[in-house]
């Protein structure tokens, strides 16, 4: 059965990734000026870090309401992260093929580095939820 929470959730995951889709199409140009560095690292590696930062906690949120094993939750991370992964790539490859964007390797870096940190605080969170439930 689904809840009205999980509902919420996978709507806000729609809406994130319709976000994410925006932010890496739109036009560049129309931005206003911004820093180069934060913290001596390119301004736009850190908006890509924390574009990708809660794809997997939004799919945690929205999808894993039925593990109950640790291999479960390992196996819903890393399936996590490589749908995640594929997105970030997804979007790197449509950038290139953008007449006024361009794709940027370190941009994809960027989301998965992430994606990764996310996915191992996920993975902890659903672990010691296991142990909770467990109790």
């Amino acid at each position: 059965m689904t809840t009205p929470k999980t509902i919420l959730a996978r709507i806000l995951f729609v809406l994130y990734i319709a976000a994410v889709a925006f932010l890496c199409f739109m036009h560049v140009d129309k931005l206003p000026e911004m820093q180069n560095f934060i913290f001596g690292i390119p301004t736009d590696k850190v908006a890509h870090f924390l574009m990708f930062l809660p794809f997997p906690i939004l799919a945690y949120l929205a999808y894993d309401h039925i593990t109950n094993k640790f291999w479960s939750a390992l196996i819903f991370a890393v399936l996590t992260f490589v749908v995640g992964s594929l997105l970030a790539y997804a979007t790197e490859f449509i950038q290139g093929k953008l007449p006024y964007r361009s794709m940027d390797i370190t941009d994809l870096r960027a989301d998965m580095l992430a994606m990764l940190l996310s996915c191992i605080f996920v993975f902890i969170i659903d672990v010691t939820h296991l142990k909770v439930r467990k109790n």
